[in-house]
């Protein structure tokens, strides 16, 4: 199995975390909230405090990893702030991630942030993805979580 990495994880990537370690993969898992390290270790997931808004401070999470979750569809903070996760620092986190070991990408392109500013970013993916030949899936909401999101996971390794 592979390790995989879940970059924002709230109560949907806390899901897929406790699914995909279930399924024998080694999950990591980054929180913005040091507070919130218990409930992400609870899961079977290597806690990181790490916030996509400083994309530096995810590089360390990066290592050894197969295939990234972007899990910002529910993201909260100003319209500028969201529009930024889902715009330049989804950017430039992709580009990061183009210099480590990361192969497989899976972004949720549904939930409580701005349907348009969403489908940018699942295009930004799709564009990276495709121009770099990585696997890639677009989580849209439709299908049951988590294992919609761990069934995702598994097809971008399939991919590799």
């Amino acid at each position: 199995m592979a390790r995989c990495l879940i970059i924002g994880c709230g109560c949907r990537g806390q899901s897929l975390a406790r699914e995909l370690v279930a399924r024998g993969h080694a999950v990591r898992a980054t929180t913005r909230d040091p507070g919130r390290v218990d409930a992400v270790a609870a899961t079977g997931a290597e806690p990181i405090v790490g916030d996509p808004d400083r994309v530096g401070t995810l590089a360390p999470a990066l290592e050894h990893v197969a295939a990234a979750c972007i899990l910002l569809g529910s993201a909260a903070g100003s319209p500028e702030a969201i529009a930024a996760l889902h715009g330049s620092r989804l950017d430039m986190l992709l580009s990061r991630m183009l210099d480590s070991t990361v192969r497989g990408i899976v972004y949720e392109a549904s939930g409580t942030v701005e349907p348009e500013v969403l489908a940018a970013g699942a295009q930004r993916v799709r564009a990276f993805c495709e121009d770099s030949l990585i696997p890639y899936a677009l989580l849209d909401g439709d299908g049951a979580w988590p294992a919609a999101g761990a069934d995702a996971v598994d097809r971008v390794l399939a991919g590799l």
